[in-house]
């Protein structure tokens, strides 16, 4: 028996994108730049030229003079205030370059591939289950693929197709599986607890600030659909936690960053609605090659609407044809033929 992987709902995120981190990565980039034109260097006061070792009252905006005391500050404030702005803006753009740098670059699938048939995992949560076991993530294929005895008789598969170990009869066990499974540090074990916070599930109340705590250690551990539901839970009124869409956008961004490709459809999608038609379709074939293909939709209506290229629509098509190639099974596909409640593409 397995938990069922819950995802945030489509469509979720209404935002623009903000960067979020960019204070702090300005400030961070500054003190650098400060550091780095200081190297090996003697301080000079900016307003009366006096050198010396004690010369470290720096300017509290852009980090990038000194002064001797906070007279010569106040002082030098007006003559300093045209190159201060400057390096500011500079250090802003070089934060939001780096920014973007990450956000773009395209992530690992957000899962490994299956360890039994070693094929890539789908995106979709119907097309792999977690076993609370043994912890591994198994594709539907193998989990439905039928078992038969040393005659070669079909027998029912009443244990993991991993691990072997037989499934639980109570939610007791399964909650007390889940607990070890928390204790060994296992992300997609603390994300489910998260979301039967959530949803009150499995005997848990409705708790959203628990459901945060555990999603923030989850996310933390690398499992990048806990940032995107914590981006849901600020993004949705009557969450518990208040609305605050800067920090919804964030989170989003962190889940794409990781490679949970609907909140990178959402992102991409708000970029649409800005105009802002360049990181849209960056953000859709980032999706894409996750194998979301509500983005090939996406950049077909903007290949539509002349914000995209006719290779770009290309390319999309084979990206996703790419992803299919990598997940296709014929016993991927005799599971979804044999039961309703599963597909995988």
């Amino acid at each position: 028996m397995s938990t069922s992987d819950n995802y945030c709902k489509d469509g979720a995120s209404k935002l623009s994108i903000p960067n979020y981190d960019g204070v702090c990565e300005m400030n961070d980039m500054l003190n650098n730049m400060s550091t780095a034109n200081n190297v090996d260097s003697i301080s000079v006061c900016a307003n009366c030229g006096k050198e010396g070792s004690d010369i470290n009252n720096t300017c509290n905006k852009c980090k990038q003079v000194k002064y001797c005391n906070a007279t010569c500050k106040k002082k030098h404030r007006s003559k300093h205030k045209k190159d201060c702005e400057e390096h500011i803006r500079l250090a802003a753009e070089r934060a939001a370059k780096l920014h973007d740098e990450k956000l773009f670059k395209q992530p690992p699938p957000q899962y490994s591939d299956c360890p039994i048939c070693f094929l890539r995992l789908p995106y979709l949560g119907t097309g792999s289950i977690y076993m609370i076991c043994c912890g591994k993530t198994i594709c539907s294929g193998c989990f439905n693929a039928p078992l038969y005895d040393n005659q070669g008789n079909k027998v029912d598969n009443e244990k993991c197709p991993f691990c072997r170990t037989p499934w639980p009869t109570t939610d007791e066990v399964i909650i007390n599986r889940l607990k070890k499974r928390i204790e060994a540090g296992d992300a997609r074990a603390i994300y489910n607890i998260g979301v039967f916070y959530r949803d009150g599930k499995n005997g848990y109340p409705v708790d959203h600030t628990k459901a945060l705590e555990f999603f923030h250690r989850a996310g933390e551990l690398g499992h990048a659909i806990s940032y995107a539901c914590i981006g849901y839970e600020y993004d949705e009124f009557n969450r518990g936690v208040g609305v605050d869409k800067k920090k919804a956008t964030h989170y989003y961004e962190l889940a794409a960053m990781g490679g949970e490709v609907v909140a990178r459809y959402n992102l991409g999608t708000d970029e649409g609605r800005a105009g802002n038609w360049d990181r849209a379709l960056k953000h859709h074939m980032n999706a894409i090659r996750g194998g979301y293909s509500d983005s090939l939709n996406k950049i077909k209506k903007l290949y539509a609407d002349g914000h995209a290229t006719k290779e770009d629509y290309t390319k999309a098509l084979q990206s996703y044809q790419s992803y299919l190639g990598e997940i296709k099974s014929k016993q991927r596909d005799e599971a979804a033929a044999a039961r309703e409640d599963y597909r995988y593409y």
